[in-house]
């Protein structure tokens, strides 16, 4: 049979020869350098507070759903001064990670862990996709925005000294480099997923260099992509638009502190951040974690009633598996985590329920049976 099938295959190529004019392949698709779609090994990272506990939700579907995906896990936590060598090396040599939440100390202590994941990776793009999902009842109705944000400068340089006792000095950098790079992408991705509008989000009317660079950045990108809707808006009347009226969004660009506001303003307006997925990518590596970062850590009550909801992680996961070439996985896993939130049998707290991390682990992997 497969003689027969090799013998019609090379017939027809023999009448209809492949064009020598084929389109060259796009450096991005869903997200950025897709792996051949052999069996990986992934970097796992299950942070702070419940972090262990929705990391370990996502390792018990993948095994259930049999993925070609083999975690090799690391103790990081976010007192730590540094991410240990060992864990930048698995992520290099991996390319791939899966993370928890990392706890940051307010107004002092040590520097961010996750900051210095994507500086040392270059890191450069976070994405977040607020979605509505079905089940979930939401002020808004048709909100599917997809936030973009640079990461690795603006004022999350970490660039702060105090100048005489009493008086600080903290420096928001903005390059034209990181800019560019970030406006690239946000189009790339909304030219290969179909969306029509990319808005860039600023505050040019007050940080005239610093934002009026990035926008500068924006504008010359935009020229090459006639096919798409191009507007700015100023990030406070934004965060007013995204409560009033959110469909008017579709992608948004943003420099790194307004996409992290933004961020999670659209994600608890499109069902609550305990849904919404997302992944940080750079030309090399890519580390999916939840996509808004407000309560990604939890607190000591839902640790210890084990009542984390898992559900972010789980999409965040499957976005990571269409990221290495398992798409059926991918589709799969969205499928029974969408229908367990449709079904309204089995939710978190979050949700509107009062069940366990494991009993929603244990409903997907029904589902996914």
């Amino acid at each position: 049979m497969a003689r027969r099938s090799a013998s019609i295959l090379n017939r027809l190529l023999a009448k209809n020869p492949p064009s020598p004019f084929t389109a060259p392949t796009r450096s991005i698709t869903y997200m950025p350098r897709p792996g051949d779609g052999a069996p990986r090994t992934v970097t796992l990272i299950p942070g702070d507070g419940i972090g262990p506990l929705v990391t370990g939700a996502v390792e018990q579907v993948m095994e259930a759903m049999h993925a070609p995906v083999h975690f090799e896990r690391y103790e990081v936590l976010g007192h730590m001064r540094r991410v240990p060598e060992e864990v930048i090396e698995s992520v290099k040599r991996n390319k791939v990670c899966l993370k928890g939440g990392l706890a940051t100390p307010v107004g002092g202590g040590v520097s961010s862990l996750n900051m210095q994941l994507r500086k040392e990776l270059d890191i450069f793009a976070s994405l977040v996709n607020c979605i509505n999902v079905p089940g979930l009842a939401t002020r808004h109705e048709n909100v599917d925005i997809v936030v973009i944000r640079e990461n690795t400068e603006g004022e999350y340089s970490g660039l702060e000294h105090e100048v005489v006792p009493g008086v600080v000095e903290s420096l928001k950098v903005i390059t034209k480099f990181c800019s560019e790079r970030i406006a690239r992408y946000a189009f790339e991705y909304a030219y290969l997923n179909n969306r029509k509008k990319v808005t860039a989000v600023h505050k040019a009317n007050i940080m005239k260099l610093a934002d009026g660079l990035f926008l500068e950045s924006c504008r010359e990108v935009a020229k090459h992509y006639p096919g798409i809707t191009y507007n700015e808006i100023i990030v406070d009347n934004c965060c007013m638009q995204l409560v009033a009226k959110p469909e008017q969004f579709d992608v948004m660009v943003t420099p790194n502190l307004y996409g992290n506001l933004v961020a999670n303003t659209a994600a608890g307006i499109a069902g609550g951040t305990g849904v919404m997925p997302g992944g940080n990518v750079g030309a090399e590596h890519a580390i999916f974690e939840q996509g808004a970062s407000a309560g990604n850590v939890g607190n000591d009550k839902i640790v210890e009633q084990k009542k984390a909801n898992p559900v972010a992680l789980l999409l965040s996961s499957a976005m990571m598996l269409r990221h290495l070439r398992f798409p059926t996985f991918a589709d799969r896993l969205e499928t029974a985590v969408k229908q367990v939130i449709q079904e309204g049998k089995c939710r978190t707290k979050d949700l509107g329920g009062d069940c366990t991390t494991q009993e929603v682990v244990d409903a997907v992997i029904a589902a996914l049976e």
